[in-house]
This record gives structure tokens, C-alpha cells and sequence, in this order.
């Protein structure tokens, strides 16, 4: 069988109880979100910041990456079931045999976790009077981190995977079918810690770092033109998006890479150049 992998991981660590399982997805997320906290509060420590309100930054970020996730998929991959099933949307329940069963949340868009943690870091930055470029160039360096747990996740529940391919680097993702494909969760995982480097690189230089918005700004053009490359080598994850030309995670990207784009455009007129 063509492949360097035979991928057939059970996506449950073990069952807490006989209805509520650990999955390897949810423990990645977590440690994930944890990580990329741990990575910013390195950085306030080193800039000698004060630390009050940062476990605060924390809860704004789980709960806007949740909720910002949960609904980007809803609204933007499947409308119309979750129009008819609200219930579904914020609850991780779901009809079957028509009775209501736990079955975790079976949805989340990174582009709409994006949006959530975007919109959380501004009612942060109200409350806690901070200022949003500032606190978003730290905050994109560790979040690639949290990205590339999360796909790790991904990869461990087999799902969100690429085309076949005729390589010889393909994965078989035995729980689905024997095909080998790109193993395109790696793929997004690998790219992830990449532009974490890149970004950790450009934190060291002071003229850069005294430029808000610069580091935020190339954080988004990178990771969403990583992601939009990629793209091309996922499996769609809804059927309406095969009769498309792009489909709706790069269509989605466009916006963030647009946005990346201008920020390190304005930035450089104002004397900041790489």
C-alpha cells in the first residue's frame, strides 16, 4: 500500500465516563491555548510588563476562539441546518433518533476563532485601557503555536485532510477509507510553528517591536496565505464547495491577508522598514 503512513489512532484518549470522552482533539486545543498564553507572558516578563490582568487575557481568548469558532462554522459551512437546530449551535448536543445525545462540538472554523479573538481582544483592550495594536503584535506570536496544536488535533481525529496524491509521502487515514493523501493537518501544523519562528525573530529587533501593528500585520498575511495555499491540497469540507473556484476557507483568507497586507504598508510609510 502506497504511503508512508497507515494513520488508525483512536481519537479518544479514554472515557471519563461511559457517555463523556477525552479526546486527543480537546487536550491538544487545550494545551494549545495554554502554550501560546505561556508564550506571551514570557514576553511581558522579558519586557519587565505588569502581569495584572493577564489571566483576564486568558479568559477573553478561550472564550472568543470558542464561541468565534463554533459560529464561524455554523454560519459559514452549514446555515441552514444550524437555522433549523439552534440549540445545536452553542450546546455540543445533537438530535439523534430524536433524542438529544452529547457528542462534543462537531464544528469549529479557525477563520471564525479568528474573529472571535479579534473582537474579545477589543472589549479587552476597553476595559483594561490598553492599546489593541500593541497587545495584538504579542499575541500573534503565540498564537501560531495554539494553530499548530490544534491541527495536531486534527490529524489525531483524522479529519480535515487533504487529496490523494501519488507521492510516496501520503498518508492513509484507515478510519475513512484507504487512500493516501496530503496530509494537509501536518501541513498547516508545520507552517504554524514556522511563522511562529519568523515572528519570534522579528520580536527581537527593537525597531520592529516599537512598531504596533507591524508584527500583527505580517502575522496575519503569512498564516493565512499559508493557509490559503494549502487550501489547495484539503478536501473540501462541504459539498457545496465543489462546484467553486476557491472554497470558503480561501475565500475567507482573503480579508485577513488583505488586512495583514495594508498594516505592513501603513507601517513602512511611517519610516518602519524590513
Amino acid at each position: 500500500m502506497r504511503g508512508i503512513l497507515n494513520w488508525d489512532a483512536d481519537p479518544v484518549i479514554f472515557w471519563i465516563t461511559d457517555s463523556f470522552p477525552l479526546k486527543y482533539y480537546g487536550a491538544f486545543f487545550a494545551c494549545g491555548l495554554l502554550l501560546g498564553y505561556a508564550i506571551v507572558r514570557n514576553i511581558y516578563k522579558k519586557e519587565n510588563l505588569s502581569l495584572d490582568n493577564l489571566d483576564s487575557l486568558l479568559v477573553y481568548v478561550i472564550v472568543g476562539t470558542i464561541l468565534g469558532a463554533r459560529l464561524g462554522h455554523c454560519f459559514f459551512y452549514e446555515p441552514s441546518y444550524f437555522l433549523q437546530h439552534p440549540i445545536e449551535i452553542l450546546l455540543p448536543i445533537q438530535k439523534v433518533a430524536g433524542v438529544y445525545k452529547f457528542v462534543g462540538y462537531q464544528g469549529l472554523a479557525s477563520h471564525g476563532g479568528s474573529i472571535g479573538v479579534l473582537t474579545a481582544m477589543v472589549l479587552y483592550c476597553r476595559k483594561y485601557k490598553v492599546k489593541f495594536l500593541w497587545l495584538l503584535d504579542k499575541m500573534a506570536i503565540g498564537v501560531p503555536v495554539t494553530g499548530a496544536f490544534i491541527r495536531f488535533g486534527n490529524f489525531m481525529n483524522s479529519e480535515i485532510y487533504g487529496k490523494p496524491t501519488d507521492g510516496n509521502w501520503g498518508v492513509v487515514f484507515q478510519r475513512d477509507d484507504l487512500i493516501p493523501r496530503h496530509p494537509t493537518q501536518l501541513y498547516e501544523a508545520f507552517a504554524y510553528l514556522l511563522i511562529f519562528v519568523i515572528l519570534l525573530t522579528m520580536y527581537k529587533s527593537e525597531k520592529i517591536r516599537k512598531a504596533d501593528g507591524l508584527i500583527f500585520g505580517y502575522f496575519l498575511m503569512l498564516l493565512f496565505l499559508a493557509r490559503f495555499i494549502i487550501e489547495f491540497f484539503k478536501e473540501n469540507q462541504e459539498a457545496f464547495e465543489n462546484s467553486m473556484l476557491i472554497n470558503m476557507g480561501q475565500i475567507l483568507s482573503i480579508p485577513f491577508i488583505l488586512i495583514g497586507l495594508g498594516l505592513i504598508v501603513w507601517k513602512s510609510k511611517n519610516n518602519v522598514y524590513i
